[in-house]
Parts: structure tokens; sequence; C-alpha cells
């Protein structure tokens, strides 16, 4: 059993646009129906592209002092997904 439903079933279409307009962009040639034919980078590239534009990832740098040694700084990198 499928757990694959949409929460709103008018939204299929545009879902279905969204899908087409992302392999647009990364060079896949999608068609309507099925698409067994696609490589698994293929198919990978498209929902990859999916999630970039829906959930952008911010990068943050600073320096954080080190707790235990006085006077010296921890440079530390956190990516998070920004809610769109």
């Amino acid at each position: 059993m499928s757990s694959n439903k949409n929460v709103v079933p008018e939204a299929k279409e545009a879902l279905n646009r969204f899908k087409m307009e992302a392999a647009a962009e990364v060079g896949v040639n999608l068609k309507n129906g099925y698409n067994g034919d696609l490589t698994s980078k293929q198919a990978g590239s498209v929902g990859g592209q999916m999630v970039n534009i829906m959930c952008p990832v911010q990068t943050v740098h600073f320096n954080r002092e080190i707790r235990t040694i006085n006077g010296h700084n921890l440079p530390i990198t956190y990516q998070f997904c920004l809610a769109v």
C-alpha cells in the first residue's frame, strides 16, 4: 500500500508542473506519464532540484569562544534550511 497521497488533491497538477520545471532546469527530458527510462542520476537530480527550490540552504559562519581556553576562538559553520 502506497503512502504517497496528496493531502490536497487539487495540488497534483501544480506539483506535476513544478516537477517539469525542475527537470527542465537540470536538463532532464521528462514526459507526461511513465518515466521509467530515466537513470537514477537523472531522477535524483530532478528531486534534488525540487528540494533546492523548496528549501534553500542558508550558511552562517561565526567564531565561538572556546570555553576551556581563554582567548581562543573556534570557527563554526551552520547550514540550515530556510522555511519558505
